[in-house]
């Protein structure tokens, strides 16, 4: 491996530690299906416990303080997906859509805040449900997300200081790979900051071209 492209191999290491903490998180879960099913046939022990109660860890992340951390989870979502659709402007800061240039600007300035933002609400949220609810199934998947982001922090932090053209690749592989990772964990509000990261993208598509199309000149008669 050539020594430009050695900047993948950080990339590759989290990589490989996210599929084995994905792996592990739904080993656990069909583990503590099975031992729920064994519960329920005669003789299990489990006195007849519904499907998927027995040998699990108590299920409590939503009530009380639980509640607000999984918001707080919530909202880094959005906020991560606010970073990323800085994907759709950084090849237009010309665009001939005056909106385009401002959102691309924007979306600029504040690309690297947003993202410690969001490493910093998942940390938060996280680390609680870690105390809390040590031993359940999302664990794995969260801290699953949690290295990918971690790395992709990383290689937007050395992005300007190591010269390398392979680092915006490995930022952006990492940025996509972070999207089934949340999925897995997050399900349905992380399929939602990705469908608004999707609508961005087409706003801005529709934005050129109706830009470029008042810009033709009239053809005369």
């Amino acid at each position: 491996m050539s020594k430009n492209k050695k900047v993948w191999i950080p990339a590759i290491i989290a990589a490989f530690a996210a599929l084995l903490l994905v792996a592990s998180f739904y080993y656990a879960g069909y583990s503590h299906e099975g031992e729920a099913l064994r519960a329920r046939l005669p003789g299990g022990g489990g006195g007849g416990l519904p499907a998927g109660e027995a040998q699990r860890p108590p299920r409590d992340g939503n009530e009380g303080y639980g509640g607000y951390f999984t918001t707080l989870g919530t909202i880094a979502l959005y906020v991560g997906a606010a970073g990323f659709s800085w994907f759709w402007f950084k090849k237009r800061m010309k665009s001939p859509s005056r909106l385009v240039r401002r959102g691309g600007k924007l979306l600029f300035a504040w690309h690297k805040l947003m993202g410690w933002i969001t490493v910093a609400l998942i940390a938060i949220h996280g680390t609680y449900f870690l105390w809390t609810k040590f031993g359940d199934d999302k664990i794995y998947s969260g801290l699953a997300g949690f290295v990918i982001l971690l790395t992709l922090a990383g290689y937007g932090y050395f992005i300007h200081k190591i010269r390398n053209k392979w680092m915006r690749t490995v930022h952006r592989s990492l940025g996509l790979l972070w999207v089934p990772v949340l999925i897995v964990h997050a399900g349905g509000s992380a399929i939602m900051a990705v469908l608004a990261v999707l609508v961005v993208g087409v706003v801005v598509l529709l934005l050129e071209k109706n830009a470029g199309t008042s810009r033709q000149p009239s053809s005369g008669v």
